[in-house]
């Protein structure tokens, strides 16, 4: 399997329906050491999104996943307020413009990776964030690199995107303890402690729909072959 227009759209739609359901988590998690506005940011983006791609006509519509996930990203950061706007924002338009253009061969397991090493690296450039300061890049670390180590032992999409979900599942957990150093929830220094941090919390929705979306996809395909 590889990561066509499709599957793209069916990510982002996962995406979007994950964050209809919890978003109120998302806002809660994000009361405790934010501004309490993470849940309500994200649901209105991605209804945006969700505009945008229904709204689009044949003339308009992206013609391969990385303009669909591009404009997805464009979409956010015009959309959304607060840092998770310009934060999804960004990786979304990295991951767009690192998948292959119109015309080329789709991007296979290993050409995502990098694609979604391209998302990461947008993330900490704009957040200036590393490893152990309590936000996204906590939770997107993780499923990156269980999702390189996956596909190194021969995985696929199916099942790398899995491992990386379960990856960003962890990371998000292990905000628990961490003392915040970056973002809202550092002004509260010692009392960061012991929240989950919202943002991680959301990296791990999302890489949750990556993995659903692609085991429906995988699943359809096989039924398909079987017919």
């Amino acid at each position: 399997m590889d990561v066509d227009t499709r599957l793209a759209e069916d990510w982002v739609r996962a995406i979007a329906a994950a964050v209809e359901r919890e978003h109120e988590r998302l806002t809660e998690l994000d009361s405790a050491i934010g501004d309490g506005d993470h849940g309500s940011n994200l649901r209105r983006g991605f209804a945006a999104v969700l505009a945008a791609l229904d709204s689009t006509d044949s003339t308009d519509s992206p013609d391969s996943p990385g303009a669909l996930l591009t404009r997805t990203g464009s979409t956010l950061i015009s959309k959304v307020g607060g840092a998770s706007g310009p934060l999804y924002g960004k990786a979304f338009r990295a991951i767009g413009a690192a998948l292959p253009p119109p015309g080329q061969p789709s991007a296979d397991a290993a050409g995502l990776g990098e694609a979604l090493a391209a998302g990461l690296r947008a993330v900490r450039d704009l957040g200036r964030a590393a490893p152990g300061d309590k936000t996204i890049v906590d939770a997107w670390t993780p499923a990156l690199d269980a999702y390189r180590e996956a596909v190194a032992a021969g995985a696929g999409l199916p099942e790398a995107t899995a491992a990386a979900a379960g990856g960003a599942e962890r990371g998000a957990l292990d905000t628990v303890p961490l003392e915040a150093r970056k973002g809202r929830a550092s002004y509260l220094g010692p009392r960061s402690v012991g929240h989950q941090d919202p943002g991680a919390t959301s990296t791990a929705l999302l890489f949750r729909a990556l993995a659903e979306a692609t085991a429906a996809r995988e699943a359809a395909r096989g039924g398909s072959d079987n017919l």
